[in-house]
């Protein structure tokens, strides 16, 4: 339940529409639901706009239908679900029609597209873009419409180079790196928007499964750059909503 359904909802009690029973029967779901195996933050979509998303991982499919279900009785806006298994996505499409699945990530009731520029997502490999698509999935649900530069590393720097003015023109820019995580330097170096890094852990031995593409970015020479845990790429969405919605 987000602000504007608070909103609608007190507009029928004081026009009569509804009485108080039904009003508190509504709200009776605040701040959360328990379902025994989970205890869903139904005030979410009103505190910040969007409401839980669900992380697939560790869950059995029909606890994912059971609280995706949930949250799409009580929820207007995107409803996700992340990292989920083959499994746990033919359980829940077929449980809650609708849905959009998109690689791991599943939406249902995407937000409206904002009136904005597409957000630019920059891989520095192919091994990248599984992060890459994570994020891009999420920023469809926010309403965040995306562009995909792929394989555009540092090893070859005349390839991001070749981009510049494409990134330019993003009203903000989602770096997806590995190996040594120096392409968000670059990009953070090229765009007056904001960049958003996020570590994979693609990369060889001294890579340390994105450590050091993580220390890489937090010790970058480009100033206000943003960087998210290894691996994030939705959280790198979410960041984008925060800075931009």
């Amino acid at each position: 339940m987000d602000e504007a359904a608070v909103r609608k909802l007190l507009d029928q009690l004081t026009v009569g529409d509804i009485d108080a029973d039904e009003v508190v029967r509504r709200l009776r779901s605040l701040p959360y639901t328990d379902l025994g195996y989970a205890t869903l933050d139904s005030h979410r979509e009103l505190r910040q706009g969007v409401p839980e998303a669900v992380y697939g991982p560790g869950k059995t499919a029909e606890q994912c239908v059971g609280i995706i279900g949930e949250l799409l009785s009580g929820s207007v806006g995107p409803v996700l679900l992340s990292r989920a298994s083959v499994e746990q996505i033919e359980a829940v499409t077929a449980a809650h029609p609708g849905a959009h699945v998109r690689g791991f990530t599943v939406v249902w009731n995407p937000a409206p597209a904002r009136a904005t520029e597409a957000v630019v997502v920059v891989t520095a490999g192919t091994a990248d873009l599984p992060v890459a698509e994570e994020c891009r999935s999420t920023l469809d649900a926010l309403g965040f419409g995306s562009r995909l530069i792929a394989d555009v590393g540092v090893a070859g720097i005349h390839r991001i180079l070749d981009r510049a003015a494409e990134i330019q023109r993003a009203p903000a820019v989602v770096v997806v790196a590995g190996m040594e995580g120096a392409l968000a330097s670059v990009v953070g170096g090229i765009s007056a928007a904001p960049v958003v890094a996020v570590p994979t852990s693609v990369g060889y031995g001294s890579s340390l499964a994105g450590v050091t593409a993580l220390l890489g970015m937090l010790a970058s020479c480009a100033s206000g750059l943003v960087v998210v845990g290894v691996d994030n790429g939705f959280g790198a969405a979410f960041a984008i909503h925060r800075l931009l919605a």
